[in-house]
């Protein structure tokens, strides 16, 4: 017998509480889960029922409307992987006895090679910083970083000063499910931040008890990941550059180049913090050249 309370708000809120303090979710993938979370609701609302009450056949036809909605299949699988995810957390709190997703086989989501930037338009990106002004000094060390350890857009706006270590390139990056990585950044990186953090403590733009490394020129707080995607945008448009791209294919980049140039499957997954070597594979997207170059340098009859 179910004998925990069935007001529908609250689920939906203690399950994203759930993935923000427990799994390290980000506020960007709390919001699309809680929209996609939300939509779904009302679809059930209009068919009286609470999402203690859904049914195998409620699910079927959320999906088929889903797909006739004239979204892309990848959207059509978040949303479907948000609901999934809410009734595993609904059944194993206890809320429900049976969970009705389990009747349905999972969408394959399509295959899609993640974007990157060539190295050309690395350099076009960071050279529209001007380093002399402190919020573009910022700028442009949050850029580097991205790139230069390959980190998460989280991860970034989680770091604070201590987070640094000294006389090194490396940095204590705590990713998903407080999963704490030593994450080399490189050399230019390193001196961006560096130079960064002085001109930021001469002009006393830290509010007071921040430990924030990056902060807010407005109120000295730890900025964003809302943030750090605008100032993306606006530099790619400087640097006449596609501006739909994200801090995440920056990510990207830095697995990309790293393979390009010789790096092992194993070595880009411990440096990008994934648990499983089937998430790393989807960079190993070298060009034909790319593969030809090395076939060359390797092969002893080549």
């Amino acid at each position: 017998m179910i004998d925990k309370k069935s007001h529908t708000p609250e689920f939906i809120d203690e399950f994203l509480h759930r993935l923000r303090v427990e799994r390290q979710y980000s506020h960007h993938t709390l919001r699309s889960y809680a929209v996609d979370l939300i939509a779904f609701e009302d679809f059930l609302g209009k068919r009286r029922k609470k999402l203690t009450q859904a049914s195998v056949r409620d699910m079927r036809s959320f999906i088929a409307k889903l797909r006739t909605g004239g979204l892309a299949k990848s959207t059509v699988v978040r949303k479907v992987s948000a609901v999934r995810s809410l009734y595993k957390f609904l059944q194993r709190e206890g809320y429900i006895e049976k969970n009705p997703m389990l009747a349905l086989r999972s969408s394959r989501k399509e295959e899609k090679l993640p974007k990157f930037f060539t190295r050309d338009e690395i350099d076009k990106l960071m050279a529209v910083f001007n380093t002399s002004d402190w919020i573009q000094a910022r700028n442009r060390a949050m850029m580097e970083t991205l790139y230069g350890g390959g980190l998460r857009v989280s991860e970034l706006v989680s770091l604070d000063d201590d987070d640094l270590e000294p006389g090194s390139s490396a940095i204590v990056v705590g990713g998903k499910g407080k999963k704490e990585r030593m994450a080399p950044i490189g050399s230019y990186a390193r001196k961006s931040i560096d130079d960064y953090v002085e001109l930021r403590n001469n002009a006393g733009k830290r509010a007071d008890g921040e430990r924030a490394l990056f902060v807010n020129a407005r109120n000295g707080r730890r900025i964003t990941d809302r943030s750090v995607r605008r100032i993306l945008r606006k530099a790619l448009l400087q640097a006449g550059l596609d501006a739909a791209r994200s801090p995440h294919d920056l990510r990207h980049s830095f697995a990309t180049h790293m393979l390009q140039n010789g790096a092992d499957l194993r070595t880009v997954q411990e440096l990008l913090g994934h648990r499983n070597l089937s998430t790393t594979q989807i960079y190993t997207h070298l060009t034909t050249n790319d593969l030809k170059d090395i076939y060359n340098k390797a092969h002893p009859r080549a």
